[in-house]
């Protein structure tokens, strides 16, 4: 006997062999226990899902000689003759082929003709959204109201182009694409029973690559044995589709934990040798890292697996915010991926936007110094800019306006040093000692407030009040009323956490809402800020060298230029 096709051989032949579709199956079995029969019934949805195979058993049920019921009997002859693709009374139209109007009249010309043996003639027509509006036209009278022996089944991949009062005519079902899940297990019902080897993450690999057909992942798991010689492992079925194999992926999700560009490369070259598909390996980076965003976010619903500590390990090194900047890069960059001039390239160019993207962190005392302007924006040093309001020609180019960038000038350096020091009391480097608690005033919170690095709105909050007192362990402050909107009892909680540890002891905080008779952390950095920007723009107007800039180029300092640096 020749090779039946797993797609065909394994084609469920009543309702319960069907894997997926229980809202739709629900319904058909109540109806068909209860003998309440619609005349026409329509079932839409993607490739593979089981519309015609519904059908089919439908049919199988309504015309079995046991009775009307969800559960034919498989053995009398008109069920043995619907297995076998022989019966009389089932008509198969493919209205792909058979679009024209004369073909629809054909049909409905028999329609009125009893069936020969059977309870129902039935025709199921598939691709049903393929016939020309003339033909709809024509089935519209018998389509509403047919003879009692006769049942309309159509199928349909897309139904929105089917006629308004075609679709009103029928029991409408919507099937759905399976889940990852229910193909996998039936895969390995199908594997088992052939008696075929299988990993599971090959049949995993299989489920994932047909997009919630089983016809698909059926067609595939028969090139994979014919791949694997009779086998379905891992390593042959990602070769066949074209995918990289989990180790690749891992690899260079480590590398870019790890902040290791080279290493990446030397991973993405590796995994190049195997001419993987890219666009599935950027799928696989975006599997991965879904996996490991649960792991951090939501670790008590992880299915266990063998990479349960892989998946553990990632997750500590990662934090979850580049968790979710990966997943974003990878999800835009396959859209990307079709533009790059290579495949290869367009993956690596990922990856490292990946990489440049991630913020930086844990940098050198000498490398996180930061510049803020006058409007909150950084720069990258003190600069000033001259601006000319006349015209100036030079031997290479004419202006009527320009912009001079120059470095602060060593007179404004050494003037600086003529003023106080604006460093707040309490030393930066330096925690408070826990025994001046009780000596802790308010005039120190604003330099402890830099020292907590908070954020987001408890940050907001703490930039925003004032020290009040300190009693039996427990901080009490004073909330600017116009920010009370952000206060809640879990702000409270965490501001004693983050001073609890600040202080290595225990303690408690109150945070009342009210009017404020003294400035807050944020009030006295913008003083700070305005009385250094000041004192930058009184040294530059006295310095020589931008006199002679100024005289040269007949202009003036642009004020919102001038940018102090951060007070250390």
């Amino acid at each position: 006997m020749s090779y039946q096709v797993l797609a065909r051989k394994w084609r469920p032949r009543n309702f319960s062999e069907m894997a997926g579709q229980e809202h739709v199956l629900r319904v058909l079995s109540n109806s068909l226990n209860n003998n309440r029969l619609h005349h026409a019934y329509l079932f839409a949805g993607t490739r593979g899902v089981g519309k015609t195979t519904i059908a089919r058993v439908l049919s199988k049920c309504l015309n079995c000689e046991t009775g009307i019921s969800s559960t034919p009997c498989g053995i009398c002859s008109s069920c043995s003759e619907m297995d076998e693709g022989r019966s009389i009374d089932f008509i198969e139209v493919d209205a792909a082929s058979k679009t024209k109007v004369e073909d629809t009249r054909d049909l409905l010309d028999r329609v009125h003709f009893a069936p020969s043996k059977s309870r129902f003639t039935i025709y199921l027509i598939d691709e049903a959204h393929m016939l020309s509006e003339k033909s709809f036209n024509a089935l519209l009278k018998t389509l509403e109201e047919p003879p009692s022996h006769v049942k309309f089944l159509l199928a349909t991949t897309d139904p929105k182009k089917l006629p308004i009062t075609i679709l009103s005519r029928c029991l409408q079902f919507n099937l759905k694409n399976l889940a990852v899940d229910k193909i996998c297990e039936h895969l390995k019902l199908i594997l088992t029973d052939e008696k075929i080897p299988f990993e599971n993450e090959a049949v995993g690999r299989l489920a994932r690559a047909a997009n919630g057909s089983m016809r698909d992942a059926l067609t595939l798991t028969d090139q994979a044995v014919g791949y694997g010689d009779g086998r379905v492992i891992d390593d042959f079925v990602s070769v066949m589709l074209g995918s990289i194999t989990k180790n690749f992926t891992i690899d260079i999700c480590s590398a870019l934990a790890g902040r290791n560009g080279k290493e990446l490369l030397e991973h993405i070259d590796k995994m190049a040798e195997h001419a993987p598909n890219y666009d599935c390996a950027l799928g696989d980076m975006l599997s991965l890292l879904h996996q490991i965003s649960i792991c951090q976010i939501v670790p008590e619903s992880r299915k266990g697996d063998s990479d349960d500590q892989i998946i553990e390990n990632l997750a500590k090194q990662i934090s979850k915010e580049d968790t979710q900047l990966f997943y974003q890069i990878c999800l835009l960059g396959r859209n990307d991926l079709q533009m790059a001039p290579d495949p290869k390239i367009g993956f690596e160019m990922i990856m490292l936007r990946a990489l440049a993207f991630r913020p930086e962190d844990g940098l050198g005392e000498n490398q996180h110094k930061k510049q803020y302007s006058f409007d909150g924006q950084k720069r990258a040093g003190n600069e000033i800019i001259i601006k000319n309001d006349g015209n100036y020609n030079s031997s290479k180019n004419s202006r009527l306006s320009s912009q001079i960038t120059v470095n602060e000038s060593k007179a404004v350096q050494d003037n600086k040093k003529t003023y106080p020091d604006l460093s707040l009391e309490i030393n930066p480097q330096e925690k408070i000692d826990v025994t001046l608690l009780d000596k802790f005033e308010a005039q120190h919170w604003s330099s402890l407030s830099e020292q907590l690095n908070v954020g987001g709105a408890l940050g907001e909050i703490v930039n925003n009040c004032v020290f009040s007192r300190f009693e039996n362990d427990k901080l009490f402050f004073m909330l600017d009323s116009c920010y009370a909107n952000l206060l809640s009892q879990r702000h409270e909680l965490a501001l004693a956490r983050v001073l609890s540890d600040y202080f290595g002891k225990t303690l408690q905080v109150s945070i009342d809402v009210g009017i404020l008779e003294t400035d807050t952390p944020r009030v006295q950095a913008s003083r700070s800020f305005e009385a250094n920007k000041n004192r930058v723009i009184v040294a530059l107007n006295e310095d020589a060298q931008i006199k002679k800039f100024k005289q040269l180029f007949d202009g003036c300092i642009d004020i919102n230029s001038v940018v102090p640096k951060e007070v250390q």
